[in-house]
């Protein structure tokens, strides 16, 4: 499936550090509708540029929608449920710690909201795990959102200039916590991820590394994870070679005569959507052109679910599963 449909998806929530007092600004404005003597929220104003976009902030936002799930997830992990009246577009259920927060948020839609329902939401911040969440053809794109007072984020993994790996994922979280003034929330959710990565990172450090194609999705092309995306460092960190890690992109297609070039050892298959992991088993065990590639011959498949393989909560989860699939034995 091509990323164009989403510009293209676990850990234990943090435990809420500090309460939120700050007044509300003016959506995007950065004019503050607190009384003119009123103290501003600690840590504020706050400018941060992201993808581009300059924002100032003169205090927490107030009225959040999230659009894809991993920038849901990043809310809810930060412990800013609360502060979310509207999100949309997930790609599978969110972590079962996440679901009692998540039921109390609104879902303004099941894939991208109108430009309608958004506004109607009344957010005063938009934040969108693709690019395809401010797609200008559709009315949502972050200049548009701007000029109706309302400021945004984009995920960072989506406006990187080459690879995306950890310090991204420190990035997005540092700067949505400060945002929403909670950077002790965010940097305890940084430290609990790096922790649970070297630990995993030890494990498989002296291991044989298997080379391992992600298989997304395709019939005459297949799309994969290129060398650009977080899911080419969760390959490596869990102790695997990525074998389109020289893909200039983050996911992309390739042909299949380049997939049995490259011999694979391991398939990874990302479950998402219609289509399920057993049946994407199915297309490459009875495609005969792939028989003699060593993970199809062999059986070897290991699968992580789409969410897991973006730039988000999921990252450290991602790194244990896979590097348990990877190297099920202990060292």
């Amino acid at each position: 499936m091509s990323r164009s449909r989403a510009a293209l998806r676990a850990f234990t929530p943090v435990a809420l550090l500090m309460s939120l007092t700050a007044c509300a600004g003016s959506p995007g404005t950065g004019q503050d509708t607190a009384a003119p003597d009123a103290a501003p929220a600690p840590g504020f104003p706050y400018t941060v540029t992201n993808c581009g976009v300059s924002s100032t902030y003169q205090a927490p936002p107030r009225r959040a929608v999230t659009m894809n799930q991993h920038a849901t997830e990043v809310m809810l992990a930060l412990g800013l449920g609360d502060r979310v009246v509207g999100t949309a577009y997930l790609d599978d259920a969110v972590l079962p710690a996440y679901k009692p927060a998540y039921d109390k948020i609104k879902v303004l839609a099941e894939e991208y909201p109108s430009k309608e329902i958004l506004l109607g939401a009344d957010p005063d911040f938009v934040y969108g795990g693709y690019a395809s969440a401010f797609d200008k053809a559709q009315g949502r794109d972050r200049a548009g959102l701007a000029q109706a007072g309302i400021n945004s984020r984009l995920n960072v993994e989506y406006c990187t200039e080459g690879k995306v790996g950890l310090d991204q994922l420190k990035t997005e979280i540092t700067e949505v916590a400060r945002t929403f003034g909670v950077p002790d929330r965010g940097a305890k959710l940084i430290e609990d991820e790096q922790r649970r990565i070297d630990s995993v990172a030890a494990r498989v450090k002296d291991r044989p590394r298997p080379t391992v194609f992600a298989y997304d999705s395709g019939e005459a092309t297949a799309s994969t994870s290129g060398g650009n995306g977080v899911g080419n460092e969760i390959i490596s960190l869990a102790g695997g070679t990525n074998v389109f890690a020289d893909l200039d992109d983050t996911f992309g297609d390739v042909a299949w005569e380049k997939v049995i070039e490259r011999r694979p050892e391991v398939v990874l298959i990302y479950d998402y959507g219609g289509t399920t992991v057993e049946a994407k088993k199915q297309r490459l065990l009875n495609d005969p052109a792939l028989a003699e590639v060593p993970a199809v011959k062999n059986r070897r498949f290991v699968v992580l679910p789409l969410s897991s393989a973006v730039l988000g909560v999921r990252v450290a989860d991602a790194v244990e599963a896979l590097g348990g699939q990877l190297h099920p034995n202990p060292a």
